[in-house]
């Protein structure tokens, strides 16, 4: 547990800002999602699925970013 916890401190900026924009894009998609198929069900079930996946691209976009800014 003290591993993960270190592991969390560093990077905590960086998982807030990856939950905000996971909340945002959650609910355009179920938005998106609802209007497209009209199906209340169906646009949750999309609207979890890819921001979810999407949510772990941008932690890994982000930290590669940061990345290659402390590298310049």
């Amino acid at each position: 547990m003290a591993h993960i916890k270190r592991w969390l401190r560093p990077h905590q900026r960086t998982l807030y800002k990856t939950m905000s924009y996971y909340v945002i894009h959650v609910l355009v998609a179920a938005g998106v999602a609802y209007a497209v198929t009209g199906n209340l069900v169906a646009a949750l079930t999309l609207s979890l699925l890819e921001p979810t996946v999407q949510a772990f691209a941008f932690f890994l976009h982000e930290k590669a970013w940061q990345r290659q800014v402390s590298r310049a």
